[in-house]
This record gives C-alpha cells, sequence and structure tokens, in this order.
C-alpha cells in the first residue's frame, strides 16, 4: 500500500522517519506545504503550533540537500533557544537515514562548541536570530551557499523585536533561494517582510477564520484581584488537570505564585526570563517528564515553546494582547486531543476579554466556580480511588501479619484506617474556605462618575506634590491613582501593549498590574502607571533598555 506521505512526492527514508515519529498520515499543513516546498516555491503558511508545521517544512528541506557536502546549506529561524533545539531535534529524527548533519546555535550555549561543529561541516543549522547574527558577523557562519531558508513562528520573533535581526540575515542570502514563513498570525509587519524577501510566495492558511483550535474549551470566570489564588486552587482540586500551564504577567508574579502553590502542596515550578538556561532547562524537562504538572510562566519565558499533552491553560492574568491569548492557549488542545483554557477575569480586565473575544471570533464561556463542598467531594473521590487501587494489588503476608499485630495491641480495625487516611492526607493543605464573591456589575455610569471623580482628585495630589500641571491627554483622563507617562516609541515601532508592558515591568521590576491604559500613537505612547511606582518607572527608562531595537525614554506626559 502506498503510504499518504509518498504521494506528495517524499522519499522512502523520510516517509518512514516521519511515520516512526508517530504521523500515519499528513496534517493539513503538511498535505499543502510539502508539494510546493519540493517545487522549490516559496511559501508563507499561517498555521497554529501544534499542526505538525516542522514537519511540514522539514521534510522537503532535508529531500533537497545534497548531504555530506560539509557545508551549510540551510538555515531555519527561530524565536526562542528552546524552540531552535526542538526543531533541530526533529530534524535530527527526521534525517537519520540519511547523511545530513544538523546544528543547534542559541544564545546561553558556549561559542567554541557551535564554532568548532560549523568548523566540522553542517548542512543545516538551526538558530536564534542573535546567535546567528553573531556568528555571521564573525565570519564562522558563510550563507553563500545557503539555498532554503525557513523562518518558524515568525509573528513571535516580530513581538520578541528580531525582526531587525531577521532582515539582516534575510540580506546575506544569495539571489537564488527558497524562502518560506511560518506564522500562527500574520501581521502587518510580517507582511511586508514577505514582500520584501519572498518571491512569489504561494500561501497556505490553516483554518484562517479560526484563530484557536476546536478541540480547546474556552471559559472563564468572574474573580476579584485577592480572590485569584482562592479561585485558581479550587479549580486545581476540581478539574482534571494531568498537566497544566498558568500564565503570570510579571517575572515576579510568576516565581511569587509557583512558591505559593509549592507551599500548598501542588507539583509546580516556574519559568521566566530571571533563570538562567540550565535553570530553564530543568523546568521544562520536569514538566515534559511529569515531575511537576504545573508550569507557571510569563509570555516572553514561554514563546516559542513545543510541549506535549497540556491538558490545561489557566490565565491567571489575562493579556494585554489578543495574539499573546492566541498563543498562550495554543499549547492545549493539540495533534487532536481535547484541552481547556480557562481565564480568572477581574473587573479591570474585562475590556481585554473583549477585545479578545472580537479578535478571536470565538466563544468564551463563563462558569461559577466550584464550593468548597465540591473541593472536598473531590478529594475523596480521590482517596477511594487510590485506596481502591492498593485494595486490587492486594495484601502481602507481612502486611497482614502488621495490621494483625495492631490488632492484639488494642488497636481496632476502624482506627487503624482512620490514622492511616490521616497520614495520607497529611500532604493535601488547606482548602480555600473563605467565601469568593463574584464582583458586581455596577452601572457604566456609575463606574463612569467615580472614575473621573477619583481621578481629577489624583491629579490634584500628584500636581500638589510636585508642582507639575499634568495636562490630559486627547484621548481622555488618566485611571483613578495613575500618573500618565509620555513614552518615545509609537506605531512606526511597530509596538504593541504588551510589548509596553512586558518592557516596563520587566526593567523596573513593577508588577504588571500597576500599568494602566495604554495609548499608542504614531510616533510616541501614553501609558499610565501607578503613583507609587512613577520615580522608579522614570529612572529606570533613560535610555538603559531597548525595545524594538529602540532605547526607551519615559516621562511625564505634557
Amino acid at each position: 500500500m502506498v503510504s499518504p506521505f509518498e504521494v506528495l512526492g517524499l522519499h522512502a527514508e523520510f516517509v518512514q522517519a516521519v511515520e516512526k515519529m508517530g504521523f500515519s498520515e499528513p496534517t493539513a499543513i503538511q498535505n499543502s506545504a510539502i508539494p510546493l516546498l519540493l517545487e522549490g516555491r516559496d511559501v508563507i503558511g499561517q498555521a497554529q503550533t501544534g499542526t505538525g508545521k516542522t514537519a511540514a517544512f522539514m521534510l522537503p528541506l532535508l529531500q533537497r540537500l545534497e548531504p555530506a557536502q560539509g557545508y551549510v546549506q540551510a538555515l531555519v529561524l527561530a524565536p526562542t533557544r528552546e524552540l531552535a533545539k526542538q526543531v533541530a531535534d526533529a530534524t535530527i529524527q527526521l534525517a537519520q537515514k540519511t547523511r545530513v548533519k544538523v546544528l543547534a546555535v542559541y544564545g546561553g550555549q558556549s561559542y567554541t562548541i557551535q564554532t568548532r561543529a560549523l568548523d566540522r561541516g553542517v548542512e543545516v543549522v538551526v538558530g536564534t536570530p542573535g546567535r546567528l547574527l553573531d556568528l555571521i558577523r564573525q565570519k564562522k557562519l558563510d550563507l553563500n551557499k545557503v539555498r532554503t531558508l525557513i523562518l518558524d513562528e515568525a509573528d513571535e520573533m516580530l513581538a520578541m523585536g528580531f525582526i531587525d535581526d531577521v532582515e539582516l540575515i534575510l540580506k546575506e542570502l544569495s539571489a537564488e533561494r527558497q524562502i518560506a514563513l511560518f506564522s500562527a498570525t500574520l501581521p502587518q509587519a510580517i507582511q511586508k517582510l514577505a514582500n520584501r524577501y519572498l518571491k512569489d510566495p504561494a500561501r497556505i492558511s490553516v483554518n484562517p477564520e479560526r484563530l484557536t483550535v476546536a478541540e480547546t474549551e474556552q471559559k472563564f470566570c468572574r474573580v476579584r484581584e485577592e480572590s485569584k489564588l482562592s479561585a485558581l486552587t479550587r479549580l486545581l482540586e476540581t478539574e482534571e488537570v494531568s498537566s497544566a500551564l498558568i500564565f503570570a504577567r510579571t517575572k515576579a508574579r510568576t516565581q511569587e505564585l509557583a512558591d505559593e502553590l509549592i507551599r500548598m502542596g501542588f507539583t509546580a515550578d516556574a519559568l521566566h526570563g530571571d533563570l538562567n538556561q540550565a535553570r530553564r532547562e530543568q523546568v521544562l524537562n520536569k514538566f515534559r517528564q511529569s515531575t511537576i504538572t504545573i508550569m507557571v510562566a510569563t509570555d516572553v519565558a514561554a514563546r516559542g515553546l513545543d510541549i506535549a499533552d497540556v491538558s490545561h491553560v489557566f490565565n491567571y492574568d489575562v493579556p494585554a494582547d489578543a495574539e499573546d491569548y492566541v498563543h498562550r492557549i495554543g499549547r492545549t488542545g493539540r495533534a487532536g486531543k481535547k484541552g481547556i483554557a480557562i481565564t480568572l477575569l477581574t473587573p479591570k480586565e474585562r475590556s481585554r476579554q473583549n477585545q479578545i473575544q472580537a479578535y478571536t471570533r470565538q466563544p468564551i464561556t463563563e462558569f461559577s466556580l466550584p464550593s468548597v463542598e465540591v473541593v472536598k467531594a473531590k478529594r475523596d473521590e480521590r482517596l477511594i480511588n487510590r485506596i481502591s487501587e492498593q485494595l486490587i494489588a492486594g495484601v502481602t503476608t507481612a502486611e497482614r501479619d502488621l495490621v494483625e499485630h495492631m490488632g492484639q495491641l488494642g488497636i481496632n480495625p476502624v482506627e487503624i484506617a482512620v490514622a492511616s487516611i490521616r497520614l495520607i492526607r497529611a500532604s493535601e493543605g488547606a482548602i480555600a474556605t473563605q467565601e469568593i464573591s463574584e464582583p458586581a456589575l455596577e452601572p457604566k455610569h456609575h463606574r463612569l462618575d467615580e472614575r473621573r471623580s477619583t481621578s481629577d482628585k489624583q491629579r490634584e495630589k500628584w500636581n500638589s506634590k510636585t508642582g507639575f500641571d499634568q495636562k490630559k491627554p486627547a484621548r481622555g483622563r488618566n485611571e483613578p491613582g495613575m500618573v500618565r507617562l509620555w513614552m518615545n516609541l509609537g506605531n512606526t515601532n511597530g509596538i504593541r501593549p504588551g510589548d509596553v508592558v512586558g518592557a516596563i515591568a520587566s526593567e523596573s521590576g513593577i508588577p504588571g498590574r500597576a500599568i494602566g491604559e495604554i495609548d499608542i500613537r504614531s510616533d510616541h505612547t501614553f501609558v499610565d502607571v501607578m503613583e507609587q511606582h512613577v520615580k522608579l518607572v522614570l529612572q529606570a527608562s533613560e535610555g538603559k533598555y531597548r525595545l524594538r531595537g529602540k532605547p526607551v525614554m519615559l516621562r511625564l506626559a505634557d
């Protein structure tokens, strides 16, 4: 019987390799992309993570190579070191029956190791834009003979500020080359990049009208900020969670949440930008090997990760950008499996939720939190199941003798059972028993009047302290308790709200929730920051860090 992969034009060694990886038949993106890439066409592919796109671009790339030549013929760009490593590992699997050599290059690894491998000769290099550019500038990586270049997760490279580096790499290629660009979303900057460097590209869209996969059930519950942790733990106890990704807004908040979950008895760890590469890989390996079932992460740290079998994604904080939401929940409901994405929604985050629904055009169902009684019932159910499993396993002679000995000491079987249950439950931790009330929906005009009143008082308080007459910007007044700042970057620099929040929060060390309304104009941006953090933010934002390759300057808004 002819394999469906063979029908696409793949040679036998690659058909065997892809089937060994678990693909019995091509996915939609593989069906469309493989024949086009084998023809040598440039391709723009729009598909979610988890649709099999790595095999879609690597199989034809490998088949078109000349093996054992000792020079670089193909280059794959990935946004993160984790994704670069994953793509390289998958490529090695696909190329196992060939003499093709593959190398992953990324920051955090020794230059010496990478340059020695290049000196020995490789045909395929997979890497992050920054490290690739360093090696090119050092004359260690020669692109003169590269005939195929793949941009994987192009929108993530844009979001992480790598597009300038990507362009510099593209300019190093010869005129005779094939380029394929793969991305979950196609923002304007990515389309402009494609127009500049791709030649008559074939366009592939896998379910372009659906930005989120059908297998992912999306739902949310309304909570107050102070009740988020209690709400989360109730959900972790009552949902059938086999592995969960929890997204929080800042590095500090991520670590604090992970520490608190560990203290409460959950097997959890944190993934954020303050971890070194060795520690990051340790956390990821623990999660992949199910040593821990919960990983709390920031958007930046989790970008580009390819993690299988995530049953739940929890949005502990609603992302500032709708595209970030799509990327977050895209890590569950993969490869035809069901997944659940749950958002904890506070009153301040309602507008973001509306923007997300408008962007994804998919329903997000509201539900109520489980009660304390439901949590207790779930715990009892789990305990009974554990005991039942042990009873099915049988009783050894030594165990029976021990129970009989305890009976001779005057301890009856009921007391033995009760003591055993207490020992088992010692690791369960306390149930969050405080009442979690749903925030009331106030009439819109009441909330607006209150905001205006508080905003006016706050402005007077700030002006009396500083002697600075803060005029309101054209768009309106700043939020209560917030001070409006001016940033030197805007739409022309390609920045998004998520970039602004991420840059300010991570560089100044303030929590993301301390950042309010963001108004991006053509060449500048207005951003509201809580008054108590303004001094710290201004001190940190004097050109000391960069966003989209440009130094960030912040001052009080005129």
